[in-house]
């Protein structure tokens, strides 16, 4: 791990509320996992940045180690590491994605 690429994730994640590490974009995602992901962050209405990590060798062999997480995709919020497909998901679907990635986004959530 160099320390330059390490200084790239640290800030790219510092300067994003929410940020998707994953394969290709999210007009055109590479795997089936950053597809699922992007249709739970795009459900919830937020602006949000991605990194292709396809076209980042350096960071796709650097942020496993940097997050101790070994898959992609990565979704941060604020900062901090949310998880991969199956947990976005889960909190897709049971209702806590939305009002966290809104916070996030500096929108109030609605309450049903």
């Amino acid at each position: 791990m160099t320390q330059e690429v390490l200084d790239t994730i640290r800030e790219q994640i510092a300067n994003n509320p929410v940020l998707l590490y994953m394969k290709g974009s999210p007009q055109a995602p590479q795997c089936g996992f950053s597809a699922q992901t992007v249709q739970c962050l795009m459900a919830c209405g937020e602006r949000f940045a991605y990194v292709d990590i396809l076209a980042n060798p350096a960071i796709r062999a650097t942020l496993p180690s940097y997050a101790d997480w070994p898959t992609f995709p990565q979704l941060y919020v604020d900062g901090e590491l949310i998880g991969g497909c199956d947990i976005v998901t889960e909190m897709y679907q049971s209702g806590e994605l939305e009002p966290l990635i809104k916070a996030a986004a500096g929108q109030p959530s609605e309450e049903a």
